[in-house]
């Protein structure tokens, strides 16, 4: 696994473009298989300030993880902080790694295949059988 500064090595803010970010807790560190702190993760997506920032079309919270698809407004960067920042606040306490993981999805790419990937993350990990099952998730087509 890369190191948080190795991954900001060469990174783009394309206003417009859609974005695949994971970002990752201090040694994955399962902090959202607890209920609350899995809402505060699932909320923070839509918080107004992330908002000005990033328009989510899909994520998932994992227990020591999230996957984030995104329509970029701004700074890739910024969106990212204002995210983690935001849930380390509800939960009281830092709780990411440093850095964030990013792929700029191609134009030829379909983002609803995208979508179905992050959103079948818990069936792939057997957290659930039935994607149903699973609160921590949400796709704009769905």
């Amino acid at each position: 696994m890369q190191k948080g500064h190795a991954l900001r090595k060469g990174r783009n803010s394309i206003v417009g473009s859609y974005y695949l970010i994971t970002v990752v807790t201090k040694k994955r560190n399962p902090y959202f298989l607890t209920f609350d702190n899995a809402c505060c993760a699932s909320r923070s997506f839509y918080h107004a300030r992330v908002g000005e920032a990033a328009t989510t079309l899909s994520f998932v919270v994992m227990p020591d993880h999230i996957h984030w698809l995104l329509l970029l407004k701004g700074e890739l960067s910024e969106a990212v902080r204002r995210y983690k920042s935001y849930v380390s606040i509800g939960i009281g306490e830092r709780i990411w790694q440093d850095g964030f993981h990013d792929r700029m999805i191609r134009q030829e790419e379909d983002l609803k295949t995208v979508a179905r990937y992050i959103v079948g993350n818990p069936l792939r990990a057997g957290l659930v059988s039935n994607i149903n099952h699973y609160s921590f998730w949400d796709a704009a087509w769905l």
